[in-house]
């Protein structure tokens, strides 16, 4: 039996201003525009309690991708609730979680230092064993957490993401990045995502617009997505040749990481991925923590976790005894 999650909300801090802040390596509702620089803001996470035997002492963290939330991970909760605890958190400016006033601090220092509170208050509510599923920038963001002993993440599992991030990806990305279309329907959104991600595979009509419309919120001019458009600016704010640098200084930083890895990592490909190319997937296998490597053919940057196979191999690894 599924029980549907609890909307929660956690006090992170403001992060500072932009100019107190380091420059981006890997920039990649309703909410509330708040303060830069002191004070506290909301951040939104779904918490699906476990039923029947799972224990609440075991949670699993899900964080999303770029431009998505923590409904991405609906199926793989409702997979493991029957085990686990699990916690999708909506990353700052996506979802229902605050905007920020200074858009250069939607960059990955900021989600890491509101993740790593998010893991401690799940310490003090007496979680024991904490792991790890992030897919793309939430596979960053867990990476780097995962090499914080203090916060004792057990099992890692890497969407399509690693150290080396392609750049083809990210221009596509680009492409559509913080654009602020409004539509007339959800039906009418799912339809224009599926023509920019339809690199996530095959999935029936239902499946799409079930993973689709938590994506959109409700304005006056129709339905527009539920991320602030200006988490593109940190992405757009650097020179070609500024990106270069800040990418070759990230990926040898995140390479260094990924080395002293010491938990069990699953790492998952798209077989046609653009962002994790084949050449960084193997030398993930063969260096640091000699990550598990499962690829799906037939789909892109990201495997969703909706399809059946994907969600059976992410069980498997986070359900095994350690």
């Amino acid at each position: 039996m599924h029980t549907e999650p609890l909307l929660a909300f956690l006090n992170c801090p403001t992060p500072p201003l932009a100019s107190d802040v380091p420059p981006p390596w890997a920039a990649a509702s309703g909410a509330r525009p708040v303060s830069a620089g002191g004070g506290a803001r909301r951040m939104a996470f779904w918490d699906w309690a476990p039923t029947g035997d799972g224990s609440s002492r075991h949670a699993v963290v899900c964080v999303h991708g770029l431009s998505r939330q923590g409904r991405d991970f609906d199926v793989l909760a409702r997979a493991l609730q029957p085990h686990v605890r699990v916690i999708c958190p909506d990353v700052a400016g996506r979802g229902h979680s605050d905007w920020l006033a200074d858009p250069m601090a939607y960059q990955v220092a900021t989600y890491v230092a509101d993740m790593a509170t998010l893991l401690t208050r799940l310490r003090t509510e007496g979680v024991e064993t904490l792991d790890w599923v992030g897919s793309s920038m939430g596979g960053l963001i867990g990476l780097l957490l995962a090499g914080q002993t203090g916060l004792g993440i057990r099992r890692l599992v890497l969407n399509d993401v690693g150290p080396a991030i392609e750049p083809a990806a990210l221009q596509r990305i680009g492409t559509y990045l913080g654009l602020d279309p409004t539509f007339s329907s959800v039906q009418e959104g799912a339809d224009y995502l599926w023509r920019i991600s339809s690199s996530f595979g095959a999935h029936t009509p239902a499946q799409w617009l079930a993973l689709s419309a938590p994506m959109f919120r409700q304005v006056p001019e129709g339905w527009s997505f539920h991320y602030d458009p200006a988490i593109v600016v940190p992405f757009r704010a650097l020179t070609a040749e500024a990106a270069r640098e800040a990418a070759a200084q990230g990926e040898a930083m995140l390479w260094q990481l990924y080395d002293h890895l010491n938990l069990p990592v699953l790492l998952l490909r798209g077989g046609d991925s653009d962002l994790l190319s084949i050449d960084t997937a193997r030398a993930m296998v063969e260096r640091g923590p000699h990550a598990r490597l499962v690829e799906f053919a037939g789909v892109g940057h990201a495997p969703t976790l909706v399809p059946a196979e994907q969600v059976a191999e992410v069980t498997a690894f986070l359900l095994a005894k350690s």
